[in-house]
């Protein structure tokens, strides 16, 4: 596992070309309120490295699933409510996106999900030992459609190796774009990695369908899922 960053590296990673773009934090007032109420319940501090199996204990949850990048949690939340054997971690970077998965949580009292609002790739990095979850959830990521943006793409050959590190043996990789390109793009890079397996699915049951794909479905939007297994 990679050493805590020192400052210095911390600072250069401002620099960094993310798969993200840093949009406003302006927060509605519940959202707000969410956060000052139940961030302490549900986050996870990055001050040491995370011992996810102290946190979702093996005698209470039967695996433990990381949803890079949760939007507003309408996903996440389902999911968990739904399973609540399972445990979940969220991982935003957006604190407005933090404040409605709380909102929804709180509201369906769920238990077995925890929240990190950070960068994926420093979590992953820095703060994750590897063989550490048993899924991970990426659903419609930034599909940076102009080419001079494709390299900004989260599920790069070098990010798909990232979290073959971080996946136990035989651990999943569940992902859905509405953006074609991309799609075909992801399957190249599955595709020429050694250590996975799989590629295009149907849209899995489990997977709740919400309204930002509703509203991609309502003007024709293709979308894609695609599951890999770990070798």
């Amino acid at each position: 596992m990679a050493l805590f960053a020192t400052m210095a590296s911390q600072k250069s990673e401002e620099f960094r070309l993310r798969s993200f773009r840093l949009r406003g934090e302006r927060m509605t007032k519940a959202q707000a309120g969410a956060i000052d109420e139940h961030l302490g319940e549900y986050e996870i501090p990055l001050d040491r490295p995370i011992e996810l199996s102290k946190i979702f204990p093996k005698d209470r949850y039967k695996e433990i699933v990381c949803e890079i990048g949760s939007g507003m949690g309408e996903a996440s939340s389902q999911i968990a409510f739904e399973n609540p054997e399972s445990g979940y971690l969220a991982v935003e970077v957006h604190k407005p996106g933090i404040g409605a998965l709380l909102i929804r949580a709180n509201n369906l009292g769920i238990k077995n999900l925890r929240v990190i609002n950070e960068d994926i790739y420093l979590v992953l990095r820095d703060y994750i030992p590897d063989s550490s979850f048993d899924a991970f959830h990426i659903f419609f990521p930034d599909p940076w459609p102009k080419r001079r943006q494709h390299k900004r793409r989260l599920l790069s050959s070098e990010f798909i190796e990232t979290l073959a590190t971080k996946l136990k043996p035989g651990g999943r990789i569940n992902v859905a774009t509405d953006w074609q390109p991309y799609a075909k793009e992801i399957e190249s890079n599955f595709a020429n990695s050694k250590s996975f397996n799989g590629g295009v699915i149907q849209r899995p049951t489990w997977r709740p369908l919400t309204k930002f794909e509703s509203k991609g479905l309502g003007k024709e939007h293709l979308v894609t899922d695609l599951q890999y297994f770990k070798n």
